[in-house]
């Protein structure tokens, strides 16, 4: 059967390992000196890897491949112990594969395992334990007196409309631009976010969490980068784990476009500072 699966390319890739402990799986192994994918029955083929490799040899393709089989995964989940038991777990909910996470779950119990819900739940979202919706506040040092005024500092931003949903693929302003695929928060996280980010790139912004047309959003994207020359393509997402989305959406849309680009990435700290 077709279906996605990751891609590791050898001559990028220097066997760092970083992506092995990102994959609970199993899928990931160092073998020669670099990374291997040694089964197909263990990749589910969400990318969960790709964020962890520094060198970027890690991407989603779509090919024949072994249906993936939730049951001979969770053989070595089980075996890896109550972290990777969570970390998987919390892999599939995050991704909404609820089929295989139920059957995980069932596995579990068949198996008489409790499930390791103690530390972190299995879905960082459930019950209002989501990073991104916690509550919050920051305390800021100084007076609380207004502060004396500053001259103004001007906009950055070269066009409109900024949001994916609503921007015209064709639009001539993509033609040989430096694109800055940036999450909805990050403007308000990142104070100097104009002069930092904006300045000389073309604007398009989403949110991975909470927009309901992630697979148009793709399509999109791919379509503008096979329209139009692209120089460059940096992405400005927040430290959330639900912002990593955006990376993987990035990656799939350069992948529907046939095309390959270097993407540079910030992280932004929900107290402002770039990680």
């Amino acid at each position: 059967m077709k279906r996605k699966m990751i891609q590791i390319d050898e001559k990028k890739c220097n066997g760092c390992g970083d992506c092995v402990p990102n994959c609970p799986e199993g899928t990931l192994q160092i073998i020669d000196g670099k990374a291997r994918l040694v089964s197909d029955l263990f990749c589910d083929g969400l990318g969960a890897c790709i964020g962890h490799c520094p060198q970027g040899a890690i991407a989603i393709t779509e090919r024949e491949a072994e249906p993936y089989d939730e049951r001979k995964v969770m053989q070595n989940i089980i075996a890896a112990g109550p972290n990777t038991i969570r970390a998987h777990l919390q892999h599939l909910e995050e991704h909404g594969e609820d089929q295989f996470h139920n059957q995980a779950i069932e596995i579990l119990h068949a198996e008489g395992i409790e499930i390791p819900l103690s530390e972190t739940p299995a879905n960082p979202c459930q019950g209002g334990q989501c990073p991104g919706s916690a509550t919050q506040s920051f305390p800021h040092s100084g007076s609380s007196h207004p502060a004396p005024p500053v001259s103004q500092q001007n906009s950055q931003l070269s066009q409109w409309p900024v949001q994916l949903k609503l921007l015209n693929p064709s639009a001539s302003y993509f033609d040989k631009a430096d694109l800055l695929i940036c999450a909805d928060c990050v403007p308000f996280a990142y104070a100097n976010f104009h002069e930092r980010f904006v300045k000389g790139r073309i604007v398009i912004t989403f949110c991975p969490k909470l927009d309901q047309t992630i697979e148009q959003y793709i399509r999109k994207l791919a379509s503008i980068v096979e329209i139009h020359e692209i120089n460059s393509i940096t992405i400005v997402r927040m430290e959330l784990p639900c912002c990593g989305g955006i990376e993987i959406i990035v990656q799939r849309a350069l992948e529907l476009a046939g095309k390959s680009k270097m993407v540079k990435v910030s992280i932004i700290s929900i107290q402002g500072e770039i990680l």
